[in-house]
């Protein structure tokens, strides 16, 4: 519908509700910066241009000589991933400059299906912070699909592509293109009758995978490892997003396509953060400030920030530029190298101020926390039992390590066994790793070996643990692993370090089991505080509760464990772990 409201301060015959002055336009438009007042009607920009006339009830913000930017976009984020609540996590990032986020939401999805989907929508709209919602190809993603609270498929493609929020769909894998995955090829279908662009999941795909992904209609992809795997992909019609998490640092790898191929198909993202690394170093204004330190110019890094990424999924029409018809999220700067954002406008009204929200969102009501519907663990039901008369096997223990970002490699190790029970080693640092089914639609539980955490006693467990957010536990100890199992369990969901028979701290999650309305600065203190305790028990990972829970994620090489088992990632089978014994 026409605002005619709007169309009434456009074209001068209504004075502006506010005005911001006193500032420099950065028009990512044009590439252009120059003195500039901007007209604001209600939520949206109305007019930019010089001296604007004002009424006597017109809201003036003074930008006090600053720059006056669009509000940044974080073009690909699993909210949920940072355990924080949409009302906390737009808490955190709207004083750093992000009004807007491009997310599937595919974690509360696999909980509470559509109707938890519509509630963090609902609950955005509450917030300075705008979430654009990709509907997942499918859900789960995993390969073959593991057990959830609730399924998405072609049906739910039906009903969703009629919200307003739905801009596309979302985490497009590329193993369910390359072998035809029948639901996801029916929502691609439903997609094009509805005119959705879709978006891609292709981590460390080779030229002739990207060919296959741009002839399905692959729009825009945020996983390359590397500035070749993201120039072939540019080559062959794909838009770009580079991106920059708390544990996965490609930005300073892949902005280098810039300099080759300049910035026009190129955007920003963040995928999944910590609070802790947000409130130390900022949210998307920090990918501005690492891409101008790497050479790029500022105007170009706001442009990869803003008009770039809104463009790619085809809002450029609602946000991404200071301009009349989009909303008015505007921020102001005083400084474009080194960017730091002073105070934030978000929707016409001055929402934060030098790093801190003016006024905090109150979260909604959420209910009762209950349990799990899963039976109390003991040791015995954590076990890998090996074949009748084994003394030895020789068995499959997926090898992490901070070089790799979650890659997990094939490594074989030697184990005794005892009891026909496959003896763990703390030695050669192959642990026992669980999925415990939690939705209480099967008794799963199987067992695994992993390598690469280096506890040496106690467990650590955790039910945010995407794609599915079944708990995963890995630990020294099957007792330990199962008391830290029950205890998340019994809080609801949470994340849980456990040592000796005590559970030295427990962060519940009691929002779906996987977030929180802690605020941010809380939430930062816990995750500090577990990943403490896990290198107190040995781990020396970067950030152990975090590598944790992205065990079960098939889309990542070489191997996962879901529920089902462990799953040769490659194959897209589940595997026995038990290669050989004697």
């Amino acid at each position: 519908m026409v605002d005619r409201i709007l169309l009434d301060v456009a074209y001068g015959r209504r004075p502006a509700d506010t005005i911001i002055t006193n500032g420099t336009l950065v028009n990512v438009l044009t590439g252009e910066t120059y003195p500039a007042e901007i007209g604001i009607s209600g939520t949206r920009i109305a007019v930019v241009g010089p001296d604007l006339p004002r009424g006597p009830e017109t809201e003036v913000i003074d930008a006090g000589g600053g720059y006056l930017v669009p509000g940044l976009i974080d073009g690909h984020l699993h909210i949920e991933c940072s355990k924080l609540s949409v009302t906390s996590f737009a808490d955190l990032v709207v004083p750093y400059g992000t009004t807007s986020v491009v997310s599937g939401l595919d974690q509360i999805l696999v909980v509470d299906g559509l109707p938890g989907v519509r509630g963090f929508l609902d609950e955005a709209a509450r917030t300075g912070m705008r979430v654009w919602w990709g509907a997942p190809a499918k859900a789960p993603y995993t390969v073959p699909e593991s057990t959830v609270g609730h399924t998405f498929g072609p049906a739910e493609h039906l009903r969703a592509h009629e919200w307003p929020e739905c801009v596309g769909i979302w985490e497009t894998v590329q193993e369910f293109v390359e072998h035809g995955d029948e639901a996801v090829m029916e929502a691609l279908d439903l997609a094009a009758k509805h005119r959705l662009p879709v978006f891609g999941c292709a981590p460390l795909s080779d030229p002739r995978r990207i060919s296959g992904l741009a002839a399905a209609g692959i729009r825009l992809d945020h996983e390359s490892y590397s500035a070749e795997e993201t120039l072939e992909k540019l080559r062959r019609g794909i838009y770009a997003i580079v991106r920059e998490s708390s544990v996965a640092h490609f930005l300073e790898e892949n902005i280098k396509v810039v300099s080759q191929v300049g910035a026009r198909r190129v955007a920003f993202c963040t995928d999944d953060v910590h609070a802790a690394d947000v409130l130390a170093g900022g949210h998307m204004d920090k990918l501005v400030r690492m891409a101008v330190k790497a050479g790029v110019d500022p105007v170009t890094a706001i442009q990869m920030a803003t008009v770039n990424c809104a463009e790619m999924y085809r809002i450029d029409h609602l946000v991404g530029s200071i301009a009349p018809g989009r909303f008015a999220d505007v921020l102001i700067v005083d400084d474009l190298t080194d960017f730091r954002v002073r105070e934030v406008v978000a929707g016409g009204a001055l929402v934060a101020r030098d790093s801190a929200m003016i006024t905090p969102s109150v979260p909604p009501s959420r209910g009762e926390v209950r349990a799990f519907p899963v039976p109390e663990l003991t040791a015995d039901d954590i076990v890998l039992r090996a074949p009748e008369g084994a003394a030895t096997v020789t068995a499959l223990s997926m090898r992490m390590s901070p070089e790799q970002v979650f890659v997990r490699k094939r490594h074989d190790v030697t184990l005794p066994v005892t009891g026909g029970i496959v003896e763990p080693s703390v030695e050669q640092d192959a642990l026992y790793i669980t999925v415990v089914e939690r939705y209480g639609k099967t008794s799963n539980r199987p067992v695994a070996l992993v390598n690469g955490f280096g506890i040496t006693r106690g467990a650590i467990a955790t039910s945010a643990a995407p794609d599915d957010n079944n708990i995963i536990c890995v630990g020294a100890s099957r007792s330990d692993m199962a008391l830290a199992v029950n205890e998340v369990v019994r809080a609801g969901g949470g994340q849980v370090v456990v040592v000796d028979g005590e559970v030295l701290r427990l962060l519940p999650l009691p929002v779906g089991g996987i977030v929180s309305d802690l605020p941010a600065g809380e939430m930062a203190e816990a995750e500090s505080h577990l990943d403490d305790l896990a290198r107190e028990l040995g781990c020396a990972l970067p950030s152990p509760l975090m590598y944790l829970f992205f065990l079960s994620i098939t889309a990542i090489p070489d191997y996962a464990i879901t529920d089902l088992g462990l799953v040769d990632c490659v194959k897209l089978e589940v595997i026995d772990p038990i290669l050989s014994w004697s």
